[in-house]
């Protein structure tokens, strides 16, 4: 075989070696690709479940949906049913778009806890419905927290000039109560009383200890205020908001 037959043979063999080579790797990218794309159905949750609360009653209140995922992100343990969940409620608060899986059910006992971090303690207060920003903050929101009062609460000798200032910068709400209507009754310059029902609700939060006394010090000598937080909200303490600076 002359020479130029062989290098021809070898062409072809390289071919057909490349062309083996390339169609294992099509092969096994469509794999990964339908691994990738492949959906399975698990439970997930669409409102917030709160800690303490049972399974049965998040379903019947429409907490709770089936939803298709990718087979990537489907969690080991992750349920498509509350059947092996019934009597069981969550012990710790669950967040829309989580998938429901086991380890956060318990026995009711046990799911009464609250979640409160290492160091910390709860704390609850109660907001009017502007207060606790018309009902966006839940459990889980982070929030910063004002504090409105008819004097300098630092200095009790100095002048009664109403203020507004930033009491803590963050704070993580653990669990967010019913609402309740509170009658309030308010005198006229003419002496004229009107008494009006106002929702009121109770929220917990996760505080250390000198944050809880200044937290329940301004509660009773003024009036309490959050502002909900995202990942880019700044807020830093300052000297607050007075008649003498408003318009400065």
């Amino acid at each position: 075989m002359d020479r130029r037959k062989l290098l021809l043979v070898v062409a072809v063999v390289v071919a057909a070696i490349g062309a083996a080579f390339v169609f294992v790797y099509v092969q096994g990218a469509d794999k990964r690709a339908a691994g990738q794309y492949e959906t399975v159905e698990v439970l997930t949750a669409v409102q917030p479940i709160l800690t303490g609360e049972d399974i049965s009653q998040a379903a019947e209140a429409g907490k709770l949906q089936r939803t298709r995922i990718p087979r990537n992100v489907l969690l080991p343990t992750a349920v498509a049913t509350v059947d092996s969940l019934k009597g069981l409620a969550a012990n710790t608060n669950i967040y829309p778009g989580e998938q429901i899986v086991p380890e956060k059910f318990g026995g009711v006992a046990e799911a009464s806890r609250l979640p409160i971090p290492k160091g910390q303690v709860a704390v609850s207060v109660e907001l009017s419905d502007t207060a606790r920003v018309a009902g966006f903050v839940q459990a889980g929101s982070e929030v910063a927290i004002w504090v409105t009062a008819a004097a300098l609460l630092e200095d009790p000798d100095a002048e009664a000039i109403p203020f507004t200032r930033l009491l803590l910068p963050k704070v993580t709400v653990l669990a967010a109560g019913s609402t309740t209507l509170i009658a309030q009754t308010s005198t006229e310059a003419d002496g004229t009383e009107t008494t009006e029902q106002l929702p009121r609700t109770l929220l917990t939060l996760a505080v250390d200890q000198d944050q809880a006394e200044r937290l329940k010090y301004a509660a009773a000598n003024g009036e309490l205020s959050f502002g909900l937080l995202s990942e880019d909200s700044k807020v830093q303490k300052s000297n607050g908001v007075t008649a003498k600076n408003l318009f400065d």
